[in-house]
């Protein structure tokens, strides 16, 4: 997710939506009496009578949002207008489509800070190097990602005889891609390859892979073409996704270990919300830990203002604080602990 224009002062937030990953996110923070400004489609009559016929238009339309909906990897959210518009009267339902390449605006009376976590974390800049390696027998492109988008390293043309000769020919090229792809890893320091290609041509190439560091980097995917646009489906596909959830939920998980390991040695660490707010009252905590199982689970019971209160309350104390996704082991575990936890300066004897 980019983030275009940021006003938390005034309730505004503009992003623009890059992945599934993003509209997940969304569906999270988007909320009934939220407004949302985006593009999107209206049927309109152009003719009169029985026979009247509808064309689609196109309208950028500001809704109050009543509810919201996930349909795979698309999030609908509708609403009524709250502006007049040709051919649209003000209070009319609305749905707008929240899909990758969409830009929309939110806007809430308080902006609380898991919702604004969210946000964040979806536009955090990955520190995950990845090599995207689009490729068949005669043609080969070398991508890396960036932050938004990639830039295309190299695109080599394989020197392919005709039948009968295809495959030891093919061998040579696909060879010429490893020492490239080989090449890349260390002058990039490369954490993660994606080769995809049409058809077979992928779990050919892997086949000839004998270093097995390099062999643990690389994954596998499709696509329909050697060319930049098949980037851009590598760049969607569920591949990526992973590579870029099992980084956070990595760093995530490591944390909650840590907070175990304390535990177990009695150390300097608190857990469960009162013992938690002692550490924060007292100025002795170093990271602040909690699901957004839990945190949600506040507001609904209303005090969710309150756990706000005592984030706030350790960031001013220099203490890091992070928001733990409930989906993965790290954060069940964590939940099973009440949901939040700290790292403490040093050990609490009280």
């Amino acid at each position: 997710m980019k983030i275009i224009h940021s006003d938390i002062k005034n309730g505004k937030i503009k992003v623009r939506v890059e992945n599934a990953d993003d509209v997940f996110a969304l569906n999270r923070v988007i909320g009934q009496g939220d407004f949302v400004s985006g593009f999107c489609e209206r049927k309109v009559k152009v003719s009169k009578g029985e026979n009247a016929k509808s064309v689609k238009k196109g309208y950028f339309l500001k809704i109050l949002v009543e509810k919201t909906e996930l349909y795979g990897k698309e999030l609908r959210v509708n609403g009524r207008t709250v502006e007049e518009k040709e051919d649209i009267p003000k209070g009319s339902y609305q749905a707008i489509e929240v899909l990758p390449g969409a830009d929309i605006t939110i806007e809430k009376e308080k902006w609380s800070i898991y919702h604004v976590r969210k946000i964040k974390e979806s536009a955090f800049e990955s520190k995950q190097k990845i090599l995207i390696v689009i490729f068949d027998r005669e043609s080969v492109i070398f991508a890396m990602t960036r932050k938004s988008g990639f830039d295309v390293l190299l695109e080599l043309e394989g020197d392919v005889q005709k039948k009968g000769y295809e495959t030891k020919k093919e061998d040579v090229f696909f060879q010429q891609i490893i020492n490239k792809i080989k090449e890349y890893a260390e002058r990039h320091k490369i954490t993660n390859v994606v080769l995809a290609s049409p058809a077979f041509w992928k779990e050919d190439l892997l086949k000839l892979v004998k270093d097995k560091n390099l062999r643990e980097k690389i994954i596998t995917a499709g696509c329909s073409s050697v060319t930049e646009n098949a980037i851009y489906e590598v760049l969607k596909s569920d591949a990526i996704k992973n590579i870029l959830e099992q980084e956070r939920a990595a760093k995530e998980i490591a944390l909650v270990d840590e907070v175990v390991k304390e535990i177990s040695k009695n150390g300097a660490v608190a857990y469960g919300l009162d013992d938690v707010a002692s550490s924060i009252e007292s100025g002795n905590i170093k990271i602040l830990l909690v699901t957004d199982k839990f945190f949600n689970e506040k507001q609904g019971s209303g005090e969710a203002d309150y756990v706000e209160d005592l984030i706030n309350r350790a960031e001013k104390l220099g203490a890091e604080t992070h928001i733990i996704n409930s989906e993965h082991d790290g954060g069940r575990r964590l939940d099973g602990l009440g949901g939040i936890a700290a790292l403490l300066r040093y050990k609490s004897y009280s």
